[in-house]
């Protein structure tokens, strides 16, 4: 466990903790624990009187939660989606700060019998909650030609979705695609090598992994959730790592700004109370953390200020 916590760097550490303006008596909830680096930097700055909160739906990382702060009597953990966090009695009573780091962790990725990358070949999974739900095998051996071509089109921004979708209904007769060595060379076989230093199947992955683990809908709901316990001057303080999550993102923060909407064909829609504003503009990795940890490259944040 203390193997996996060292091969895993939180991104944009400083930038997202300082963006949650801790207090030391303070209420926060992280609800990606991860491996908990987020979580460390955010308990440091808490006093006796403060309070973390912790969820994850990944059970391996409740595991190192409850190992190493189930004894701290300022932290609680969940193992649950964090579009779940408005079920929690202990969100209830109003937060000062939610930090939400919307990616796959390292420990998800290097362990290739999680299925997440294409780089091992192991066992097509991808759930990040491997308790429940079906794995990327389960679907792409029911969906239609149809279904698997709009994943990928949609989640993945794949341009030949359609070829790849057709090359795996047409596999799956004879050879069901159930590993991710299988799936990766299917695509290989039916993209080729177009883009020097990237895999062909790096779209039709994040693809899978996004319908999987229905990644899109939990952000709505976690984002309407959030809105609603953050106490007035509270924080959100979010990392996104694609275009479709930074955007729901960017959209949330700017649908709940006050500002009016319309466009220059239409008459403007007259916006509802702000009771967001966004803090500061979006921020990405220094030059420094990129050149420790390459896989900050893609990650964008975004901070927010709940309004009275």
């Amino acid at each position: 466990m203390a193997e996996q916590q060292l091969k895993h760097i939180p991104v944009m550490l400083g930038e997202a903790v300082e963006g949650l303006a801790v207090r030391a008596g303070g209420r926060y909830l992280d609800g990606t624990f991860g491996r908990g680096g987020h979580a460390r930097a955010v308990l440091s700055r808490l006093g006796p009187e403060g309070r973390l909160l912790l969820m994850d739906r990944d059970p391996q990382a409740i595991a190192t939660a409850q190992a190493e702060f189930a004894g701290d009597p300022r932290v609680a953990i969940r193992h649950a989606n964090f579009s779940g966090m408005a079920e929690w009695e202990e969100a209830v009573g109003g937060l000062d700060g939610i930090l939400l780091d919307l990616g796959v962790s390292s420990p998800q990725l290097d362990e290739a019998a999680r299925g997440f990358s294409f780089m091992a070949d192991a066992p097509l999974d991808m759930r990040m909650d491997t308790t429940q739900g079906e794995s990327a095998a389960d679907f792409l051996a029911h969906a239609s030609e149809k279904e698997i071509a709009d994943v990928l089109w949609i989640y993945g921004e794949e341009r030949f979705s359609r070829k790849i979708a057709r090359a795996i209904v047409e596999d799956r007769v004879e050879h069901p695609i159930t590993r991710t060595g299988q799936l990766a060379g299917l695509i290989e076989r039916i993209v080729g090598r177009r883009e020097p230093g990237k895999h062909p199947a790096t779209r039709s992955f994040q693809a899978l992994r996004i319908r999987v683990n229905g990644e899109l809908d939990a952000l709505e709901q976690g984002l309407d959730a959030a809105l609603e316990l953050l106490k007035i001057g509270g924080r959100l303080s979010i990392i996104s790592f694609h275009s479709l999550e930074d955007r729901a993102v960017k959209l949330f923060i700017r649908d709940h700004s006050g500002r009016v909407q319309g466009s220059r064909r239409g008459p403007p829609v007259a916006a509802a109370p702000a009771r967001l504003v966004a803090v500061g503009k979006a921020q990405f990795p220094s030059e420094a953390e990129l050149a420790a940890n390459p896989r900050a490259r893609s990650a964008v944040l975004r901070v927010a200020e709940k309004l009275a």
